[in-house]
């Protein structure tokens, strides 16, 4: 037995957890990242600094942004190993809701420790208590039940056991993952219990490969053999089975084709002959052709979000199969559902439609798709900036290009410097974004052969996890450079953890697209026909509202400010000098790139459901509202 407060147990216990996969045994929890603040601080800190074993310390900056640095550590590692986070009491914890929001819809493990008022309420309300009339058990913690998969409050040493227990069996769960938090009662955090020394042995949680039952892999395999023209969907659940190689020997020996989620993007190689690229509403023309004409969609480990489904009109009355580890994903669109992890599924169905002889009945027009994509991003990446200029994207003010050009002077567009990147950076570099219109450009144009080098949260589109996650992914990768695509309004929302990056010697490299406002809800406001009302970053005119001048930002400055190495890119010759001169340094770096709005890539057959004005005195919006309801009759009621 060991007499130790619960800060102290917490400490021993989270220092001994580990992860099993296929024989391989890690190291579970890295260490803790946190703020040190009231109701943290003499609790769980004095046990940190007293003996820390093999955890390390991380110093954050802001709450928000060190959850979303666990997070792209936890992505980057495929979920077997994560960073704790620890907050004070009120506004600390309340910062890593979003956090933890983020985390359980993207299916990334996440462990939370907020501090908490006092169990014994004595001295209520204490600093930072936020008190509810109607019940005085309320606290801010409470705002995590929602966003987390297990939640619960320590108010008894003797509670810890069986809480962190069930902490790490949802942590660890494939099918069940995403953030977890225990709140810390403060004065609970100090006091001391005669804990049993079996709590503390080695843990070793297996990650399970579970088979599908018989009746589900023959049904997978009679829909498989009675289609034509059938097309798997990778989602992420691709990557974190490691099922990439095995996904593409299944495809490459039934001719089969595939499309990618954001999730499940570097899964494969996108040099596959099968691989068609990003699939769905920011999908790209080659896999959105396939995809629209497919008899059978194959959905692997993918939530079918609407940006995957096109919502629900990109297959239409498809029939589909879906193979998940997690039931809840796998009955959506009222897919025949296949339980079972992604690898071990497809090895099966794999041996099963080889003694059938089976092949698909395409004949060419795999072949034929990616030469028409392969013909639209050379056009996409030969875009450039001169007399007669046309933006991709129609939706626009008179006059606002060249305003842009005027006050910034920059020359450049967005679909040019993607692709520029994508060809001057290290082959095997890490690319993290999460929001805005980059997502939409870099699930279409970017290509890497480089396992897991692409990482983008799309599931809660959570701006300001851009630059926080590359710091995670290069903790989780320090040996190769990572950049953070981010756009202007993501930058300013949250970059704190840049100067976490400085402070522990991990360089990122933040590639920052200024559009001057933001561009992706831009685009969605005026293409149905409403005005750019408070998307653009102007001054307010003298008539009062925020259609003045373009204000221009030095974000080159402010990075400079912090230690970063910094330029400036007006053109596409000093993009190709910074980004090569980047790749020099030592220090996290910030190229700011001056690039024209609305020169992101357009759509490419795949629609997206959004929620229009009914009843309008403007015809513009009377017809977007007309269009809306057109396609909403073609798409899966459910």
């Amino acid at each position: 037995m060991s007499i130790m407060t619960v800060g102290q147990a917490i400490v021993r216990f989270l220092d001994n957890q580990y992860v099993e996969q296929d024989g391989q045994v890690t190291k579970f929890v890295d260490g803790v990242f946190t703020i040190f603040g009231h109701g943290i601080v003499v609790g769980l800190g004095q046990a940190l600094d007293a003996d820390p074993g093999e955890l390390r310390v991380y110093q954050g900056r802001n709450e928000q942004g060190m959850a979303h640095v666990a997070a792209g550590f936890a992505r980057q590692n495929n979920r077997r190993k994560i960073i704790a986070c620890a907050s004070s009491i009120g506004p600390g914890a309340a910062n890593m809701v979003t956090a933890a929001a983020c985390a359980t819809v993207n299916r990334i493990p996440l462990l939370l420790f907020p501090g908490d008022t006092f169990a014994v309420r004595q001295p209520d309300p204490v600093l930072q208590q936020l008190e509810q009339e109607y019940c005085p058990s309320v606290t801010t913690n409470d705002a995590f039940r929602p966003v987390c998969k297990f939640w619960d409050r320590i108010t008894r040493p003797e509670q810890l056991m069986s809480t962190l227990v069930q902490a790490m069996r949802v942590l660890t769960d494939p099918a069940d993952t995403g953030a977890v938090c225990v709140a810390l009662s403060q004065d609970v955090e100090g006091e001391s219990y005669d804990y049993p020394d079996y709590f503390f042995q080695k843990r070793v949680h297996r990650i399970r490969r579970p088979a599908p039952v018989q009746a589900d892999l023959e049904e997978l395999v009679a829909l498989i053999s009675a289609s034509k023209k059938p097309m798997i969907i990778c989602g992420g659940g691709v990557r974190y089975s490691e099922a990439g190689a095995t996904l593409e020997k299944f495809c490459e020996t039934f001719r089969i084709p595939f499309g990618e989620t954001q999730a499940g993007k570097s899964a494969c190689h996108a040099s596959h002959p099968m691989n068609l690229g990003g699939v769905g509403v920011t999908g790209n023309l080659a896999a959105n052709t396939i995809a629209r004409d497919a008899d059978l969609i194959i959905a692997v480990g993918t939530r079918l979000s609407d940006f995957t489904t096109g919502s629900k009109e990109l297959y239409g009355k498809t029939k589909m199969v879906s193979i998940n580890i997690g039931a809840f994903d796998a009955a959506k669109m009222d897919a025949t559902m296949v339980i079972g992890d992604a690898k071990a599924t497809l090895e099966l169905a794999h041996g099963a439609l080889v003694e059938k002889g089976y092949v698909s009945g395409y004949h060419g027009e795999i072949e034929a798709a990616k030469q028409a994509w392969e013909a639209e991003y050379a056009s996409l990446a030969a875009y450039r900036y001169g007399e007669n200029f046309q933006p991709l994207i129609a939706a626009r003010n008179e006059g606002s290009i060249e305003e842009f050009v005027e006050v910034t002077g920059g020359k450049i567009t967005q679909t040019a410097a993607v692709a520029m990147i994508r060809d001057t950076i290290e082959p095997d570099a890490i690319v993290v974004g999460a929001s805005g219109s980059l997502p939409g450009d870099l699930q279409r144009m970017w290509t890497t052969d480089h396992k897991d080098a692409y990482q983008m949260e799309y599931g809660f589109s959570c701006m300001g996890y851009e630059v926080s996650a590359a710091l995670g992914a290069k903790l989780a990768c320090p040996q190769q450079e990572v950049y953070s695509m981010c756009g202007d309004g993501a930058f300013l929302l949250m970059h704190s953890e840049l100067i976490t990056s400085l402070q522990e010697g991990k360089k990122i490299n933040i590639l920052l697209f200024d559009n001057a406002g933001f561009g992706c809800i831009n685009n969605l406001q005026m293409s149905n026909g409403i005005g750019n009302l408070a998307t653009e970053f102007r001054y307010r005119d003298a008539q009062g509202g925020l259609n003045g001048g373009i204000m221009p930002i030095d974000y080159a400055m402010v990075a400079a400010g912090y230690g970063c190495k910094t330029y400036t890119a007006r053109t596409m010759e000093q993009l190709k000098a910074a980004l090569e001169d980047a790749k020099k340094q030592t220090v996290s770096t910030l190229i700011d790139i001056k690039v024209l709005p609305k020169t992101m890539t357009d759509g490419y057959g795949a629609w997206w459901n959004v929620g229009l004005a009914s009843v309008s005195g403007v015809e513009a919006q009377r017809k977007a509202y007309e269009n809306l309801i057109s396609s909403r009759e073609k798409a899966r009621k459910y």
